[in-house]
């Protein structure tokens, strides 16, 4: 992986149900390939050790296929748990990407950011919430409306 150094580019931005803390710019500055074992670990009954190694990972590789157009953002909020984002995870945003229905999405609405899952039907756009206690949000003529980016990976702390 290599190590990297953040800005910050945003403020914190307050909306309904979620609040993005934090969108930062990755910037490369040294390298650090770690290990990578060809054997799968196991999540049910452990099998013995191999000493297999594939090769070595760097995770700025892994997780950024477009390097200028890739930030991370960190959120708050629970209208996405659904999807397995949870408050404090950190998503990998490409901006470069083009949107699919059902795609989950960074959009800014009247200039405040959220997360939630695009998705189309015959003439209505709206964005959904994975989270059975918030309402779906339909997209209007009235709102000032962008994608802001297509969320490509989260990354979740299990400590």
């Amino acid at each position: 992986m290599k190590k990297t150094r953040t800005k910050n580019i945003l403020k914190t931005v307050e909306i309904e149900e979620v609040k993005v803390t934090q969108i930062l710019n990755p910037e490369r500055v040294t390298e650090l390939a770690l290990p990578l074992f060809l054997e799968s670990v196991s999540a049910g009954f452990p099998s013995p050790a191999d000493d297999y190694i594939e090769g070595k990972l760097d995770l700025n590789n892994y997780l950024v296929r477009n390097p200028t157009s890739t930030f991370f953002v960190r959120v708050t909020g629970d209208s996405m748990i659904d999807a397995g984002i949870y408050s404090g995870d950190i998503l990998v945003v490409d901006r470069s990407l083009d949107t699919k229905d059902s795609s989950i999405i960074i959009a800014v609405i009247n200039g405040e950011l959220l997360v939630k899952r695009l998705k189309k039907t015959k003439s209505k756009f709206y964005l959904y919430p994975e989270n059975k206690n918030y309402e779906p949000i339909e997209i209007t003529q009235e709102m000032n409306f962008e994608v802001w980016g297509v969320v490509t990976t989260v990354i979740h702390s299990v400590l």
